[in-house]
């Protein structure tokens, strides 16, 4: 994508969207809603929550999610530009995190470009509408980066209409508060480990499906551990095919890597100003090393837009780029070295907790931000993802 906009584009951005938006949230983050302002970033996903799922619910009647979907699935087909606009306004308003990303962000464009008309009009209305979110099912205590390595099950039932599901499933964002979940399964252990996997839709609200919350440094639990015992899903919740779930869970990692980074940048430069304010205060922005350091983070920053600017180039006729590996390398890194910058700007003074262990934004940061470089796809696999699909470098083999 070229970050300098057409003139069409340009026209569009100053006389319609961007105004439009900009009123509409003006005129609706009041009452209940602006009191929720920044609530449910990293690490406080349990923040306002119902406050949060009104608000999408809110944007949802007023035509404000899922813009990027076709028209027929209720959506605004709006194209990149329009997207970025959306993500990077919705930011500097302070808007309430949303509550509806994996479904909305995740799994509907998944639908989209490989679900069945079916599977389209089932589960599409409750993204859109927010009435149903959704978890991702991907991650298992052997199978983390090495996704392909999955131990959960899915067999048919004798009567074949039904998968029937046992595992384990870990890490696990906001399982707790999920009606579904897109889990990616083993429907044939015969095959070589990549091809014998589906991608199933599953339903939470069921015996046989058990969500442990899992206790983080930050004290809270947005993430579960997930376990299927004879669980069960319509045998028409498989989307992309039998055995084809490889393929399709890469699209989904693809999706998750996209337009909305710009979105999360806004927020990263209010964190960044954050912290050169608490340098202020505390005075270590004398020291020459935080300045270099400080300097080093805002162009950053920049790099950073460039490169998810360019990454769109694929998001454009709607398939992810492996440049969105290169995106996900740089933020993560770029996060976790800016929560080490906050706490060294505090001093000792960033050891020091309220009552009850209770954490500024600042230890928050510092504490979550270590997982950055992990989830959503480990430093060390988008390495390997950008040596053989961005270099051309050999693949390695795989079983």
């Amino acid at each position: 994508m070229d970050p300098t906009d057409s003139a069409e584009d340009e026209a569009f951005r100053a006389e319609i969207f961007r105004t439009e938006l900009r009123d509409w949230l003006h005129d609706h983050l009041t009452g209940e809603f602006a009191d929720a302002r920044g609530l449910g970033g990293p690490g406080r996903e349990h923040e306002a929550f119902d406050v949060r799922l009104a608000w999408d619910r809110h944007l949802a009647e007023h035509g404000w999610t899922c813009l990027d979907w076709p028209e027929e699935y209720g959506g605004r087909a709006a194209g990149v530009a329009q997207q970025v606009i959306f993500h990077e306004e919705y930011a500097r308003a302070d808007a309430p995190i949303r509550v509806s990303h994996i479904g909305e962000q995740l799994l509907g464009p998944t639908l989209i470009a490989h679900g069945t008309e079916e599977q389209k009009q089932r589960f599409l209305p409750g993204i859109r509408s927010v009435t149903e979110l959704w978890c991702q099912g991907y991650s298992e205590p052997d199978a983390g980066s090495d996704l392909a390595n999955v131990k959960t099950t899915a067999v048919l039932s004798d009567d074949g209409t039904e998968w029937i599901l046992n595992g384990q499933k870990v890490w696990t964002s906001l399982a707790h508060l999920a009606d579904w979940c897109f889990v990616v399964a083993r429907t044939d252990p015969a095959k070589p480990k990549h091809r014998g996997l589906s991608y199933l839709l599953v339903p939470m609200k069921q015996p046989g499906v058990e969500v442990r919350p899992i206790l983080q440094l930050t004290r809270t639990s947005e993430f579960n551990e997930v376990y299927f015992t004879d669980a069960r899903t319509d045998v028409a919740n498989v989307v992309g095919g039998v055995d084809d779930g490889w393929r399709v869970a890469m699209a989904t990692l693809g999706f998750e890597r996209g337009v909305s980074t710009l979105g999360q940048q806004i927020g990263f430069r209010r964190e960044l100003d954050g912290v050169i304010a608490s340098a202020k205060r505390t005075g270590a922005i004398d020291d020459p090393l935080i300045q270099d350091r400080l300097a080093r983070a805002a162009i950053g920053l920049d790099v950073m837009r460039l490169n998810a600017l360019r990454s769109m180039t694929g998001l454009a006729d709607g398939t992810p780029g492996p440049e969105a590996s290169i995106a996900k390398l740089v933020w993560a890194r770029w996060h976790r070295d800016l929560g080490e910058l906050a706490m060294d700007v505090l001093g000792a003074a960033g050891t020091v907790t309220g009552p009850d262990y209770d954490l500024d934004e600042w230890q928050r940061l510092w504490l979550f931000s270590r997982a950055d470089t992990i989830y959503g796809g480990s430093d060390e696999i988008q390495r390997t993802v950008i040596a053989e699909r961005v270099l051309g470098l050999p693949k390695e083999p795989r079983a």
